[in-house]
């Protein structure tokens, strides 16, 4: 062994050693993983993403991963043929969206993500918030306020819902220790009305974060972080704050749905919500396992 190699060596055992009291304390403790952006799309990112989550499951942590896919379905509705619109960051949705929409978060994407984990060496499990009445929403009523005459208008977002009830017992049979199974979950949930709506994979991911009263909820973004208007991060964000940087235009367009998740998922008992950069290898063990973490935690 060369002198270099045992460097590496000792670095390698001290930063395990370094690890010990962040394992204690997300040992057993649910964390929900709101995966997308460039980290889904970039094959050595993927392939380190699914190393690391399976790193978590075999060291005593219960990870959920909620996946997202808008650019995936923007080239699915190009190829189609079909406009798609953004408003405040989410993606109105008609029929003809709405069928794009499942059949690609249903379908391939998470399909990807389950034999990635798989041929990581875990044990992975794809489902749809419409299976098994997991995610039962509401359709989505966004106001926005007119600059001009300072009157509040509703958005009409088609088929998009917002959670309204998290059946977490179907989850809980699937991360029953015994099971050792790793859920993968498409953000399409159901109405009353029994049709499929689409859900923001952020909006997703903090529901269900409530509902399994979660340790941490992990949002992968394609940005450092929460970003101040010099582009600085903003490492510690108090959730009461929040309003006033979407007011004042710090916070605008994808990052809304975002932040607003992180706050509503905080003040419901999720131990912390923090916006990271997926682009960034180990991203999730940075934060999960190290003093200073990565991105912007909102508490």
């Amino acid at each position: 062994m060369t002198q270099n190699d045992l460097a590496n060596s000792r670095l390698t055992a001290a930063t395990l050693s370094e690890a010990l009291p962040y394992l204690q304390r997300y040992g057993r403790e649910t964390v929900v993983i709101k995966y997308g952006g460039h980290a889904m799309v970039d094959d050595t990112l993927a392939k380190a993403f699914a190393r690391d989550v399976v790193l978590l499951k075999h060291l005593g942590v219960n990870p959920v991963i909620v996946h997202g896919g808008g650019p995936q379905i923007g080239r699915l509705l190009d190829r189609l043929g079909i406009q798609s619109e953004f408003r405040d960051g989410l993606r109105v949705t008609d029929d003809a969206t709405m069928e794009a929409v499942e059949m690609v978060l249903s379908g391939p994407i998470n399909k990807s993500i389950v034999r990635a984990l798989n041929a990581a060496g875990g044990r992975a499990i794809g489902l749809s918030g419409s299976d098994g009445n997991l995610m039962r929403v509401r359709r989505a009523q966004k106001l926005r306020r007119d600059p001009d005459s300072q009157i509040e208008q509703v958005i009409d977002l088609g088929y998009v819902g917002e959670p309204d009830h998290i059946d977490a017992s179907v989850l809980n049979v699937l991360m029953d220790p015994k099971s050792d199974l790793i859920p993968v979950i498409a953000p399409v949930g159901v109405g009353e009305d029994g049709r499929r709506y689409n859900v923001n994979a952020d909006t997703a991911a903090g529901a269900i974060a409530t509902a399994l009263g979660a340790k941490r909820l992990l949002l992968l973004t394609d940005i450092t972080g929460v970003l101040d208007k010099a582009g600085h991060l903003i490492r510690q964000l108090d959730s009461r704050d929040i309003a006033g940087l979407i007011e004042d235009g710090t916070v605008r367009d994808g990052m809304i749905p975002k932040l607003e998740t992180a706050s509503q998922a905080v003040k419901s008992g999720v131990g912390g919500a923090v916006i990271l950069d997926g682009r960034a290898q180990h991203a999730l063990l940075m934060e999960l396992f190290t003093e200073h973490g990565a991105g912007t935690i909102v508490f």
